[in-house]
């Protein structure tokens, strides 16, 4: 599973994030999408009733997705469709399927129709896999992250910027949370780039959008939802990148299992010799400025962010730009293929997680 935590880092020659955002006088605005539910008024809740209202509302959207929270066990169909027009590998018709039982632990397996198939146990704290490629491939990482783990946590949200707004959706009036990195949260008037948007039905609890970065989108369609124990998971999930979708994921069948095969989650002797599976980890967003300072006057800084995943060797693949028909698209995913991503620790740990390049492109005078 991929956590929804997001980690914050800086990659512009030791700026602070505030100069990131004021690095150019005029900084141009995120992208618009049908997505991008956060177009009226904004309101930044800094403390107080109201941002432990807007956390409380995240966790109880939050809390719908904790299948394994409920102490039963289950077992979990899922089909997805990827049409990235290769901008990501396996594109194509995917099968997922995972079976929980709270005695023994969890199995879980993927795979395409010829080229991928990967298999995961997890029993008695140990983490054991086997898959046919070196790393987890992003839109199947993509897929447990929207099923599973889709929304910050309060822990993720406490020491950022909570914002908040409202937005219809399909005829559902909607509460939208911007948690971001800056702190009091800025008087901004449309979303920022930094910025994770969650749009929430305050009456159901449902989450109904939800984007990491301008320019990415998960759509929660829960007609017909399946159901355990109160939980209720979307019937389907749409994800969209610059408007275009890239995978419909279906949930096909969610059905209680009171007792699971034990042999599911013993390991083959091979999982053994291969050592801890690999982790899928919570996500990064990295700031990077390119220019000099100091600015050209009255230019207009363009944002990028570059979308992939870091392996355990610190590898960026399927790397990706999020704004593709910006002129500096192509500059900017060839700026993100040059940076070092080796950490000792994660390699240790074979992890891997989704990166969010942010990239602004500044004129200098």
């Amino acid at each position: 599973m991929a956590s929804a935590g997001v980690l914050w880092l800086i990659a512009a020659g030791g700026l602070s994030l505030a100069a990131f955002a004021g690095s150019a006088q005029k900084t141009a605005p995120i992208p618009s999408d049908p997505l991008e539910m956060v177009t009226g008024q904004i309101r930044s809740v800094n403390a107080g009733a109201r941002r432990t209202a807007a956390v409380r509302l995240l966790d109880r959207a939050r809390n719908g997705y904790a299948l394994r929270s409920v102490g039963r066990g289950y077992h979990l169909k899922v089909s997805f469709t990827v049409d990235s027009g290769g901008q990501t590998e396996y594109d194509g018709a995917w099968q997922m399927e995972e079976v929980f039982d709270p005695k023994q632990g969890y199995w879980w397996t993927a795979q395409t129709a010829d080229a991928y198939a990967i298999t995961r146990i997890s029993s008695n704290g140990m983490f054991f896999g086997e898959e046919t490629g070196s790393y987890v491939p992003l839109r199947l990482q993509e897929a447990r992250a929207a099923l599973f783990d889709p929304i910050p946590s309060s822990q993720n949200v406490a020491h950022g910027s909570i914002r908040t707004s409202t937005a219809t959706f399909k005829g559902a009036e909607l509460t939208c949370i911007l948690s971001g990195s800056q702190k009091p949260a800025s008087a901004a008037p449309g979303r920022r780039w930094d910025e994770t948007e969650d749009c929430v039905d305050p009456q159901s609890g449902l989450l109904r959008t939800h984007s990491q970065v301008p320019g990415r989108y998960y759509a929660y369609d829960y007609s017909d939802a399946p159901q355990l124990a109160g939980h209720l998971l979307p019937r389907t999930v749409t994800v969209t990148e610059a408007g275009r979708v890239v995978t419909k994921i279906s949930v096909d069948s969610l059905t209680e299992l009171p007792a699971a095969e034990p042999s599911l989650f013993v390991p083959t002797e091979e999982m053994k010799a291969r050592g801890p599976a690999i982790v899928m980890a919570g996500a990064q967003k990295i700031w990077r400025v390119l220019g000099e300072y100091p600015s050209a006057s009255g230019a207009t800084a363009h944002t990028v962010c570059v979308f992939g995943v870091v392996t355990p060797s610190g590898e960026l693949v399927e790397a990706h730009s999020l704004q593709p028909s910006d002129p500096y698209t192509q500059a900017a995913v060839e700026a993100a293929k040059t940076m070092s991503f080796s950490n000792a620790a994660r390699a240790a740990h074979r992890q891997q997680h989704f990166v969010f390049v942010i990239e602004q492109f500044v004129p200098s005078q």
